[in-house]
């Protein structure tokens, strides 16, 4: 990964995309320390498509049950119906 000062990836951004697309990632840096990735749209998604969990994993867990979702039986309030 090539790492671009800030002010080189202001001056020169079609550059830096065009090498982002040739190349792979560019890493973009503020004085001296790294700050920002620029990555290619298809990397992207994939990076994000395996970030989302599936159906199937977010029922699995633990922490996807149901408990606290309906008031325990017996406590649910009712409201008041008017007489005809």
């Amino acid at each position: 990964m090539t790492v671009w000062p800030v002010q080189h990836a202001k001056a020169r951004f079609s550059e830096l995309l065009d090498a982002c697309q040739r190349e792979g990632p560019q890493v973009v840096s503020r004085r001296g320390a790294e700050t920002a990735v620029l990555v290619p749209i298809e990397q992207w998604q994939r990076l994000q498509a395996a970030a989302r969990p599936s159906l199937k994993q977010l029922l699995l867990t633990p922490e996807a049950r149901a408990e606290g979702l309906a008031p325990p039986r017996g406590e649910a309030r009712r409201r008041a119906v008017e007489e005809l």
